[in-house]
C-alpha cells in the first residue's frame, strides 16, 4: 500500500519524516460498519484513510441520527481529538468499506505535540474539515432533500473517485437526517430525471453534470474546500 499516494495528509509531509512515519503505520482493512470511535471516548487508534468512506454521525436522545461529515483519503479521521481534552459527542464508523494506515492514538498524540510539520498538516486538516462541517450544517437547515441528496452523492463520488458505488438505505437516510421514505422519494426523482441509477444499494451516476446542476450551491463550496485541503497557506 502506498501511503504517500493514497492519503493526502501524509503526502504533504517532508520526505524523510514521511518515510519514518510510514514505517510505523500499519495497513488495515476496514469492513462496513467498523467503528473508528464512539461518542465521548478516546480513540484506541488513529486512522489515515486510504480508501473508502468514514461517516461522522450525531445521534439524539430519541434515537434519530444524522450524518454531519465524511472522511475519505484526504485526512486523519481522529484529528479533532488531537486538539485537546474535550470529548467528541459524535460516532465515526465505516459507511463504505475501505483501507487505512493506522497507529495507536497515543503515539499519534506524541507526534502531534513533538513534530511541527505533522502538527501543521493536522491543523490544516482540522480547519478544512471544520469549514466543511459548518457548510453542511447550514445546508441541512436551508436546502431541500433532493438538492442535499445530489450534493451528498457527488461528495461521495469525489472521495471514492468513481461514478459507481454502493450505499445502504440507512446511510442515505443518515446523510439527509430524514426518513427513508423521504430518501426514497428524492432518489426516485433523481432517477426519473436520468441523473442516477439506484438499485439494491448500488448508485451509478449517469449524468454527473446534470447531478451537479440538481445539487444545492453547497456542493461547489464543499468541493472547493476539499480540493484545497492541503493547498498553499
Amino acid at each position: 500500500m502506498n501511503g504517500q499516494a493514497s492519503n493526502l495528509l501524509l503526502a504533504t509531509l517532508p520526505a524523510a519524516y514521511q518515510a519514518s512515519l510510514l514505517a510505523r503505520l500499519k495497513p488495515v482493512s476496514l469492513p462496513l460498519r467498523t467503528v473508528l470511535y464512539d461518542p465521548d471516548e478516546t480513540p484506541k487508534f488513529a486512522h489515515f484513510m486510504t480508501s473508502g468512506i468514514a461517516s461522522i454521525v450525531s445521534s439524539m436522545a430519541d434515537g434519530a441520527s444524522a450524518e454531519v461529515g465524511i472522511w475519505g483519503h484526504e485526512g486523519l479521521v481522529e484529528s479533532f481529538q488531537l486538539l485537546g481534552k474535550a470529548r467528541i459527542p459524535s460516532r465515526c464508523f465505516i459507511q463504505m468499506e475501505g483501507t487505512a494506515l493506522r497507529m495507536p492514538f497515543k503515539d499519534v498524540q506524541k507526534e502531534f505535540l513533538e513534530v511541527p510539520e505533522f502538527r501543521a498538516a493536522v491543523l490544516q486538516c482540522v480547519q478544512s474539515q471544520g469549514f466543511i462541517l459548518g457548510q453542511l450544517a447550514a445546508c441541512n437547515r436551508l436546502h431541500e432533500a433532493e438538492e442535499r441528496l445530489a450534493r451528498w452523492l457527488l461528495m461521495v463520488r469525489d472521495r471514492v473517485e468513481s461514478e459507481t458505488y454502493f450505499l445502504t438505505q440507512e446511510f442515505l437516510a443518515n446523510m439527509l437526517g430524514a426518513r427513508r421514505t423521504t430518501v426514497t422519494a428524492a432518489a426516485g426523482e433523481l432517477q426519473r430525471n436520468g441523473l442516477i441509477k439506484y438499485s439494491r444499494g448500488r448508485i451509478h451516476i449517469v449524468d454527473p453534470d446534470g447531478l451537479e446542476n440538481a445539487a444545492c450551491e453547497c456542493y461547489k463550496t464543499v468541493r472547493t474546500l476539499h480540493q484545497n485541503f492541503y493547498g498553499p497557506a
